[in-house]
């Protein structure tokens, strides 16, 4: 895979070259409420705009369904990334239109623009070959070069991301090499003991990271809503908890298979329930009660990680060498429910093993409960890229970027 350094050394001035970003970040209407999407290209986009090359930085936001939709601009993005940079930065309204190909042409040597959302383009996300060529063509016209830089996207096959750098010269950017080399220290040069910590609402979100990390992992600690399948696997009670009845027998069987190969399977042994589902919106108190896992009220659901789990957790954090979490404890949005999710966070931060937060929900539980990002070994853009490179599979937008 060439780096941006070979791309750099072969010169760039003067040409257009296309980033493909991950400025996929959450909005409140216009208001961007976590930029560490667009903080983390932006290190790209200035070394390639400060070697004189005309950049075009290229993403998608949220599911606007291939047809244009305000909700979804990538206006505000454009906005923060020239500010970060300490420039302006260009904004075309479009991706491939008259827009877009002005804006470029426009570009002087060292300046940056950002085209409108790539997913405003049924070519995009399109599962034909033809149509997705059609539209990576259309891309192509606009630059003389392509850098990948979006890894929360690389587990896509879509046109900019698979289909584009097969018609460009192309480079990794830092982004994406240094993602690929933190995912290597999980799978190919792993430091002993290795726990993984996993949470979020599904387990059938990641039947195939468990599968895999059985093969890998000397623990695997589970959370979140996902531990309820676990617990009922267990013969436990879990009352109106999030539960996938239909995941029970699978889950079973890793437990068998944990046994079996010695691997530590650590689940909770006591949560914080309550009758009804928080309010997110106004952040009533919902005076959750801690019972033990094997005893929930058949009429209350299950919401965080209790206290004793926490110290639980902790402690088998706290003697690892490289530790993998991805996915919060419970509900950390609400603040009676933070706490779980809080105390993981906190023991990869007081542990002095290499740690790695896999994107996804638990680099923004990470922000927004105050963590000094700088505390962790690696925090990831990409939680579905990282889990998918973990289970072993081919990610597209990184096949696509080998020579």
């Amino acid at each position: 895979m060439k780096t941006i350094d070979q791309l750099l050394a072969a010169g760039v001035a003067g040409k257009r070259v296309f980033v493909r970003a991950d400025l996929n970040v959450p909005l409140d209407g216009t208001t961007i409420t976590d930029d560490g999407r667009i903080r983390a290209v932006a290190p790209t986009v200035a070394r390639l705009a400060a070697a004189g090359a005309r950049v075009i930085v290229a993403s998608h936001l949220g599911r606007p369904q291939g047809a244009p939709d305000p909700a979804f601009s990538l206006a505000p993005a454009a906005r923060r990334l020239g500010e970060l940079l300490g420039t302006d930065v260009a904004f075309a309204t479009d991706t491939v239109g008259d827009s877009a190909r002005a804006v470029v042409a426009s570009l002087a040597d060292g300046q940056v623009a950002v085209v409108e959302n790539l997913r405003f383009n049924p070519g995009e996300t399109s599962k034909d070959d033809a149509e997705r060529g059609a539209f990576a063509d259309r891309l192509a016209s606009l630059a003389d070069l392509y850098v990948g830089d979006g890894f929360g996207a690389v587990h896509r096959k879509h046109a900019s991301v698979y289909d584009l750098p097969a018609r460009l010269p192309h480079a990794a950017g830092e982004l994406i090499a240094t993602e690929v080399g933190v995912l290597k220290q999980l799978t190919d040069d792993v430091r002993r003991p290795y726990t993984v910590v996993l949470g979020g609402a599904k387990v059938s979100d990641k039947l195939g990271v468990i599968d895999h990390l059985l093969e890998k992992a000397d623990r695997i600690l589970i959370g979140g809503g996902m531990a309820y399948t676990f617990l009922k696997a267990q013969g436990h009670e879990v009352g109106i908890s999030l539960l996938q009845e239909e995941q029970v027998p699978t889950v079973q069987g890793y437990l068998e298979r944990a046994r079996e190969r010695g691997v530590e399977l650590v689940l909770p042994v006591d949560v914080l329930v309550s009758p009804a589902f928080p309010d997110l919106r106004t952040k009533a108190p919902a005076h959750p009660t801690t019972v033990s896992a094997d005893a929930i009220p058949a009429d209350q659901e299950g919401l965080d990680i209790g206290p004793e789990s926490r110290k639980l957790f902790a402690s088998k954090i706290a003697d690892s060498a490289t530790v993998f979490w991805n996915g919060p404890m419970g509900v950390f949005e609400h603040p009676d429910f933070a706490e779980g999710t809080k105390a993981v966070a906190q023991a990869l931060v007081d542990s002095p093993a290499f740690t790695v937060v896999g994107g996804g929900d638990s680099a923004a539980a990470v922000r927004i409960l105050g963590f000094d990002e700088n505390a962790f070994g690696h925090i990831s853009t990409g939680g579905g890229a990282s889990l998918e490179y973990l289970e072993g599979k081919t990610l597209p937008g990184l096949a696509a970027l080998e020579d």
